[in-house]
């Protein structure tokens, strides 16, 4: 299972907008200093994917990510110096400097 926060549903649904059956698509890819990163789109629901959802909004996974996101959870967060979404992978044995790849 894949969680979302509070603040990661909302902002989901800001993006979304007017497309009900569209989500925020999770992927894990290769590349990065340290071997895989995610990749973040607003997408459909294929035939295939995993859906979690919270106060209606949508979290999109395909089969081969979830091995990798597994019991990760998403947030939102808006700072000073940097805003986005944040995820919190207990997958994830190292990262890298950036904080933008990671390995399992």
């Amino acid at each position: 299972m894949v969680t979302l926060s509070e603040n990661a549903a909302i902002k989901i649904k800001q993006l979304v907008g007017d497309k009900p059956a569209a989500g925020l698509r999770v992927k894990v890819v290769g590349g990065g200093c340290s071997g895989l990163q995610y990749r973040m789109e607003i997408d459909a629901q294929g035939e295939r994917d995993k859906v979690f959802e919270r106060d209606g909004a949508r979290l999109i996974v395909d089969k081969k990510s979830f091995l990798y996101l597994n019991g990760a959870q998403l947030d939102y967060a808006e700072e000073l110096m940097s805003s986005g979404f944040k995820l919190v992978n207990p997958n994830a044995k190292r990262t890298c400097g950036c904080g933008e790849s990671f390995i399992v």
